[in-house]
Parts: C-alpha cells; structure tokens; sequence
C-alpha cells in the first residue's frame, strides 16, 4: 500500500493518473492522508474514493501535522491491513506511479531487504528533469545527510519510498517523528537504531537505493530554500534523539476515514 500525504493539495492533484493507475495497475494499493488541509483537499480525495473504492482510500486529520505526521498516520493505518510492503510517494507525483512495479520487485526478489529508496541519478536513458538551484541545495543537504547517518546515501530526500512490513518499520514509526524538514533522514536513522537494537543486519545492507527512470520537478512544492536550511539545522538534532524515540509507541494520530459520500 502506498500512503499519499496531501496537504492543500485541490488545485494540484492529478485525479486522472490516479484513477488511472487504480483502474489499469495491479500494484500497490492508495491511502490518501488528507493532513487538515484547509481548501478542498476532503471533497477531492472524497470523489477519489468514490471513483475507485476497491482500490483509493482516505483519511482525513483533524490538524495539521506536517509531512512526517501525515506520513506516520498514513503507514499505521495501513500496517493494519496487513500488506505486505507500506510506502509513501508525493502526491505531485514527481516520481510517476509507473515506477511502483520496480519497488515492489526489488523487495520481492530479495527477501532481506527492508526498504527500497528512489534516487533522482540524472544518468544516460533516463529523465531526471530538475533546476539547477534545488538540484545543488540537494546535493549539499545530501551530503550532510550521508555524513550526519554515517551512510553512503546519494538521496535521502526523494519522495518515493517502499517498505517491508515487518517489526522494524513498526519500530520506525511507533512514535512521532521529531524533526519536520529532515524526516526522511530521521526515518532512515531510526531504522538503523532499531536494526542494532533487534541484532539484523544494518542498513547499509537491507536498504537500496532505486535510481528513477523519470521524475520531474513539479511547481507548486512546498519546500522552499528556506526548508531546506532548516532541514540542515535539523539534521543537528537526530542523533541525540532516535535512541529514545525507536520502539517507544504512543496512541496514533487520530484521522477520519473518508468516504465517497462526501464528495
């Protein structure tokens, strides 16, 4: 199941693609988290349910809670549908639901993986289309992302992320993250704490990076400069924090299930 955190998302959502996908794909499921938007993201993510119910869900939060926390209440709901692999991808849909299939191949002809990543690796073949201003920023978070987790990660922040259900990603997400810019990175460090603590492998061995064959840099991102700074500000605070955090459960965020009726 793949999670879709929105937030003030009416006026951007692709609809067509996604009922597309629900209607053509026989990949992973949709679960929209509405997080307390405060246009019509409901009504729209409503309609999409009722368009494809076998296929789209939705949950709405009473507040908003960043991408993290709508992440979060997201991937708890669907861990309790019992799949076998939860995700998460941007609802700008940089990343195309195409690439689904690759995700979810890569975890089943490899059984000790825990998760797959995408990578925007702008290589021969592919298209990787994205300015020059975000591309360098990202590179230098990147790089203080990979020195602050002791990982070679060429892409911590990429949108598009897969992952077996199974006690470690329970662990990862028993309680709510603490950082808002750099949640990708404290997801990533949370889940080499919890790897430690149950004696698996470490993540430099049960994590892949997936270099996208597509992905575009779409208007409208909510991730300014400015983010960006303070996602490197974050990166500060993550280490002295996910010892604590990992395997520490609280009751998670309350989200109303949205139907077709409501559209």
């Amino acid at each position: 199941m793949i999670v879709v955190p929105c937030y003030n998302e009416a006026g951007r959502l692709d609809v067509s693609r996604f009922v597309d996908y629900a209607a053509t794909a026989s990949g992973a499921d949709l679960l929209f988290v509405d997080d307390g938007s405060t246009d019509d993201t409901a009504k729209v993510l409503a309609g999409l349910v009722q368009r494809a119910p076998h296929r789209i869900r939705a949950l709405r939060l009473a507040a908003n809670q960043g991408k993290s926390g709508a992440v979060r209440a997201g991937v708890l709901a669907a861990v309790g549908e019992g799949p076998a692999f939860v995700g998460f991808w941007d609802a700008d849909l940089a990343t195309p639901l195409t690439a689904i299939p690759r995700f979810v191949a890569a975890l089943e002809a490899r059984p000790a993986l825990v998760g797959v990543i995408g990578a925007r690796v702008k290589l021969l073949g592919t298209t990787i289309q994205r300015s020059a201003a975000r591309h360098y920023l990202g590179r230098m978070f990147a790089t203080a992302a990979s020195l602050a987790l002791g990982l070679a990660v060429y892409d911590t922040q990429c949108g598009a992320k897969l992952f077996r259900v199974g006690p470690l990603l329970s662990a990862v997400f028993a309680a709510p993250f603490r950082s808002r810019w750099a949640f990708d990175v404290e997801l990533l460090a949370r889940l080499e704490e919890a790897a430690r603590r149950a004696g698996a492998p470490p993540v430099e061995r049960t994590v892949v990076e997936l270099a996208l064959d597509e992905w575009r840099d779409v208007g409208g991102s909510k991730l300014h400069p400015l983010g960006m700074v303070k996602a490197g500000l974050d990166l500060a605070f993550i280490r002295r924090n996910v010892k604590r955090d990992v395997g520490n459960p609280v009751a998670p965020p309350l989200g109303t299930w949205l139907t077709g009726a409501e559209a």
